[in-house]
């Protein structure tokens, strides 16, 4: 009777427990994510010999180096 009352106070308090966000935090995933076909990388400001193409996120560019870039026709 004892372990009943026991297991049931377990799974009422792991019923109230928030579940927990798995992986890796939003800093770490924004510094490593890729973008466009994974030839770029989310960044805030864009190194020398790369160009943003297009935006990653609200605030993040996508980078991509100058020689991965799509050609553009029709100018």
């Amino acid at each position: 009777m004892r372990s009943l009352i026991l297991v049931l106070v377990v799974l009422v308090l792991l019923s109230y427990v928030p579940p927990v966000r798995s992986g890796v935090n939003a800093y770490v995933r924004s510094l490593f994510s890729s973008c466009w076909r994974r030839k770029g990388s989310c960044r805030k400001t864009c190194r020398k010999k790369e160009e943003y193409h297009i935006f990653c996120e609200s605030h993040f560019l996508c980078c991509i180096n100058s020689k991965f870039l799509p050609v553009i026709v029709g100018k």
